[in-house]
């Protein structure tokens, strides 16, 4: 078969046949295939789309690429659930996520991707914290998941090893907007990663891969669909992405910012919300929980009473980094050597937030090309949310960067993306549908 024939029948629009997605799926796992037919076929893709049968067929076979896990019941009693987010900028709900479902008697095996376009990755994230392994082989996975309760790491060459390079072609050849690709890319992990349960935060909005609640709606019944078809149970949460979620955006920020709330010391209310929402949904989905209210009510007991922040310290500590990370995470975790306070005048009213995703880029915080090594200690702090009324005293947000000029140009991009006024816009909601199939 000729890769070439397989580009053209979908560049005029044809439906792949099984051979030959599976012909392209091989081609991506043995590497034999090279980028630029990898990144023709994606954009063909992108502008022509996929059928629902297409792209369950693609998920399959990406899941299929390499090894699936299997859990033992009897090594672990709860259930094996996890959860993924489309990406949006300032999303660190993982580092949450996990530790605080550990504590309510779930396992978490999750695999998290690096940075995608104008989103940050939990994979970069995590190895913001020193010693930590993001690459551990899977006996070691397992055994971590299975002592702690949870464990973050970043998709190995075991687990689905044809989703792991298309996406890495995809995030530079800009053909990530794509229903069917997204689909897939996230499933294949998640069925190789032998999942009881599965809960998505599609994000929508100006930061979010899917801009509309229609595009939203579109790419969460996708998923939930073609999961069922797998056999797994899968629940979508669209959550708001007009603004950056929580006060920091950039990898080591957003890590120290997540210990923070994970201590209960400081939790900013967006974030929050969808923590919450979305922890009390994989409740539900693991069949721990039948109210949504009582959910989330021993979501919170577990952050107030420390459990969830030693799920976390575990994780850490069992993965390679300091055993005391969450009481001194602040003299781990790399520092910019410029920290330059923005301040303007009015009310934030409008935010471009893939704006404020591809400043952090600029910054160094994020990829323009296939394995960039990243500045894993530049962003932006103290982030204003929208409605908030900015002066002298308080920042439209603070810098972080390598250098004065890398501040300067940060500055530009930031005020180019934020709009103020003298009246606050209405308040909007930031959990926007929850959808079961």
């Amino acid at each position: 078969m000729l890769f070439t024939d397989v580009i053209r029948k979908k560049r005029d629009g044809g439906a792949l046949s099984d051979e030959q997605i599976q012909f392209f799926v091989d081609g991506l796992a043995n590497e034999s295939l090279p980028a630029e037919q990898v990144s023709s076929l994606a954009m063909a893709i992108f502008l022509n789309s996929m059928s629902f049968d297409e792209a369950a067929k693609l998920t399959m076979a990406m899941a299929a690429s390499g090894t699936v896990l299997e859990w033992d019941t009897q090594d672990y009693a709860g259930p094996v659930v996890d959860k993924h987010s489309t990406g949006g900028v300032g999303d660190k709900v993982s580092f949450m996520l996990a530790p605080i479902l550990a504590a309510c008697g779930c396992h978490v095996p999750m695999i998290s991707g690096r940075g995608l376009g104008h989103t940050g990755g939990t994979t970069d994230k995590a190895e913001a914290i020193p010693g930590y392994n993001v690459t551990p082989d899977l006996v070691t996975f397992s055994k971590v998941v299975r002592d702690v309760g949870c464990a973050i790491i970043g998709q190995t060459a075991d687990l689905a090893p044809a989703d792991r390079r298309f996406y890495s072609i995809r995030d530079v050849t800009g053909t990530v907007e794509s229903v069917p690709l997204i689909t897939a890319s996230i499933l294949s992990k998640k069925i190789a990663a032998g999942l009881h349960g599965l809960v998505m935060d599609v994000k929508v909005g100006s930061g979010a891969f899917m801009d509309t609640m229609d595009k939203a709606r579109e790419l969460a019944n996708s998923i939930i669909r073609t999961a069922a078809r797998a056999g797994l149970k899968t629940h979508a949460v669209i959550t708001d992405m007009n603004e950056v979620l929580g006060t920091t955006a950039g990898n080591a920020l957003e890590i120290g910012e997540s210990v923070l709330y994970l201590r209960n010391e400081a939790r900013e209310s967006r974030l929050d919300a969808v923590v919450i929402a979305m922890c009390a949904e994989m409740l539900l989905v693991a069949g721990q929980e039948t109210d949504r209210g009582a959910a989330a009510r021993r979501c919170e007991k577990v952050i107030v009473n420390g459990q969830a922040a030693r799920k976390f310290a575990r994780m850490v500590e069992a993965l390679g980094g300091p055993a005391d990370f969450v009481d001194n995470h602040e003299a781990y975790l790399p520092k910019a050597k410029v920290i330059h306070p923005v301040y303007t005048d009015g009310i934030v009213c409008v935010v471009d937030t893939r704006a404020v995703g591809n400043a952090i880029i600029e910054l160094g915080g994020g990829r323009r090309q296939v394995g960039e090594a990243l500045d894993l200690s530049v962003g932006f702090s103290s982030i204003a949310a929208v409605g908030t009324e900015l002066d002298e005293s308080t920042p439209l947000a603070v810098i972080h960067a390598a250098s004065e000029e890398d501040a300067a140009n940060a500055e530009r991009n930031l005020l180019a993306a934020v709009s103020t006024g003298q009246e606050a816009p209405p308040e909007r909601p930031v959990i926007c549908e929850i959808l079961t199939g």
